[in-house]
């Protein structure tokens, strides 16, 4: 081992993974406070900013610093902020916002956990129970109602920047009947429905989900007529015989629950039915650096994971699938197309 001095470079970007927690409550804090909706298209003075989301000007301008070192916010000139892509994100009114998922990745509840990451390495499980005293779903449904309607708010937001993406590759050929499996609201489900007039739809989550679903799903709603909502728990059944199932981002409990559902599916399923698996990889794809600190957080929280494109593949095959074809959705999702053996 040498024993030359680590360079000063070497050490201060070390001692930045260190501190990264200071991104993440930045970024948070930024969101909180309002400030991309106080900064509009002209630059702004910290002070201005300040007076209009109610902060110490002198500790908003380090927050800005901060936040400008991350390329959320720009400086120009000296001391007149302007928005940047990232800044624009948070926006609530944003085409593309990330303003509930930066909420939801960044909740008070969770900082606690992080220091107990190594404990979770070195056992294998969730550190949630241990430490807020009931397991991640009866908490936060019973416990943290507002962080619940985050939790709501994130998904949709997620599901809504991914879902042109796989509405535009997912096999549909021959295919007159699709049910997406903990499809949330139904954001990827009513562009389907929208894009193909003959098809007809079962939207399958939990009760409290699937009642507020997107409105032009529900009995009034332009789409009503060609779908159902199904309300139920996808690990005990699957009450919905279609031609394709399509599961989004539901596959990370574990391995033997992940099997649990795709069999479910399979029990009911049309012959000849395809199963559609979308989840992120964290050992493939641009995306596997935020699939790896996802990966990390279900870890923490429900024991869950993120699969390798190997563990993914081996779980299908285990519930008596045939992988037909796996291709890259976007930077950070793939798809899996399988089949019954």
């Amino acid at each position: 081992m040498s024993s030359a001095m680590p360079s000063e470079s070497l050490v201060s970007d070390v001692m930045e993974h260190a501190l990264s927690a200071a991104c993440a409550a930045s970024v948070r804090a930024a969101v909180t406070l309002g400030l991309a909706e106080a900064l509009g298209d002209d630059p702004a003075t910290a002070d201005e900013l300040a007076t209009a989301v109610g902060a110490h000007p002198a500790a908003l301008r380090r927050l800005l610093r901060s936040l400008t070192s991350y390329g959320v916010f720009a400086e120009k000139p000296a001391d007149f902020y302007v928005h940047t892509e990232k800044s624009l994100a948070l926006r609530e009114d944003a085409p593309d916002s990330v303003k509930y998922l930066v909420l939801w990745c960044t909740e008070p509840w969770l900082w606690p956990l992080w220091g107990d990451l190594g404990e979770s390495v070195r056992t294998g499980s969730e550190v949630f129970t241990r430490t807020h005293g009931r397991r991640f779903y009866e908490q936060l449904h019973t416990e943290w109602p507002e962080s619940a309607r985050i939790f709501d708010r994130a998904m949709t937001q997620q599901t809504r920047l991914s879902a042109t993406a796989v509405a535009d590759m997912l096999p549909l050929s021959g295919a007159a009947t699709i049910a997406d499996v903990g499809g949330g609201q139904g954001l990827v489900l009513g562009t389907l429905l929208e894009r193909h007039p003959e098809l007809r739809g079962f939207l399958l989550d939990l009760p409290d989900v699937v009642a507020n679903a997107d409105a032009r799903l529900h009995p009034g709603g332009e789409l009503a007529d060609r779908v159902r909502l199904v309300p139920g728990d996808c690990l005990k059944e699957v009450s919905a015989e279609a031609d394709v199932y399509l599961f989004k981002n539901i596959l990370g409990v574990d391995d033997d629950a992940s099997v649990r559902i795709l069999r479910n599916a399979m029990k009911v399923a049309r012959p000849g039915a395809r199963m559609v698996i979308v989840e992120n990889f964290v050992d493939d794809g641009p995306g596997r650096k935020l699939a790896a600190a996802m990966d990390l957080r279900m870890l923490l929280v429900i024991g869950g994971q993120k699969h390798t494109r190997a563990g993914l593949l081996k779980v299908v095959e285990r519930a008596g699938l045939t992988v037909r074809s796996v291709r890259p959705v976007d930077s950070s999702l793939h798809m899996i197309e399988a089949t019954e053996m």
